[in-house]
């Protein structure tokens, strides 16, 4: 199986493609950065380029079965207008691309990532993929990501959204950027705390990617994050009880907006995701639970 995918060096995408390497898969990755420092092997292939534009990285796709769509620049920055433009561009255009360059009557599988922002703030609704998009930045950028990518069912192609959770691994993703508080007896709720998280596990987002690649007959919207949400507010008692640290030190929701600015709205939005396409579709999680994934995290 030959596999194509757009920000091949992120996070995610350095563990998927070690994981389709692992499976037999020939990988080619691709991302803006002239460094590549992921293992030699000889079913894989890096390119670098700037996928919003048209280029010679399209070829590719000629001989690509899968495409798994992951570009995007990271959000957890500060939103001036030029970086929010960045945010729109990384993801939009390069999904517009990547369509454009696929042959006609293809046959390929396109799964494209979106994210459970696409939901916006919805406070204690169960979110299950059925449900409208909301209407802030996020949301509306996840709107235009999907429908950007749905484009390809013209082209015959299998088309699969995935819609992120927050990941979650020791090796990166929300946890390494949580826990240093925590270590530091500062961590606490954001804001009232009451808000959902949608989180994931990196180890069942991988799995669940793969889930999709393999079952043809699946395509349309997954909510990829865990069966269990959490509060953010149990959250924080979790992982201070797991590293013995206190976990009162609660940082006002007015604090976050000056600090992060537009950003901070976001942070404190409440989603109570449900993957029920992907439970119904046979899929197993590992982890349900947050306390058993941060158990695995933090190696006990």
């Amino acid at each position: 199986m030959n596999v194509f995918i757009t920000g091949g060096r992120g996070f995610v995408g350095r563990h998927l493609t070690k994981f389709l390497l692992d499976k037999g898969c020939s990988v080619v990755s691709v991302s803006r950065s002239k460094k590549n420092d992921q293992p030699s092997h000889n079913n894989f292939r890096y390119l670098s380029a700037d996928t919003t534009i048209p280029g010679a990285w399209q070829d590719e796709l000629k001989h690509a079965d899968v495409i798994v769509n992951l570009a995007g620049v990271n959000i957890f920055n500060y939103w001036t207008k030029k970086y929010k433009k960045a945010i729109y561009d990384s993801r939009i255009l390069t999904t517009k691309n990547l369509v454009d360059a696929l042959p006609e009557d293809n046959n390929a599988t396109l799964i494209s990532a979106s994210a459970l922002g696409f939901y916006g703030d919805r406070g204690d609704d169960i979110l299950t993929e059925q449900e409208s998009n909301g209407t802030d930045y996020l949301a509306k950028v996840c709107a235009d990501w999907e429908k950007e990518a749905f484009r390809g069912e013209k082209k015959k192609t299998r088309v699969a959204i995935a819609r992120f959770g927050v990941v979650a691994d020791k090796s990166g993703g929300a946890m390494k950027m949580m826990l240093p508080a925590f270590k530091f007896f500062v961590g606490g709720p954001l804001g009232k705390g009451t808000q959902f998280f949608p989180w994931v596990h990196l180890h069942d987002l991988i799995e669940a990617i793969w889930h999709l690649i393999e079952n043809k007959e699946l395509s349309g919207t997954f909510n990829l994050c865990a069966p269990e949400p959490i509060r953010n507010k149990d959250m924080s008692k979790t992982i201070g009880k797991l590293l013995h640290r206190p976990s009162f030190f609660a940082v006002p929701g007015f604090a976050i907006r000056m600090v992060i600015g537009e950003l901070g709205s976001m942070v404190l939005f409440s989603q109570r995701g449900k993957p029920e396409r992907l439970l119904n579709a046979g899929f197993t999680f590992q982890f349900e639970h947050f306390e058993l994934a941060l158990k695995e995290i933090l190696g006990k």
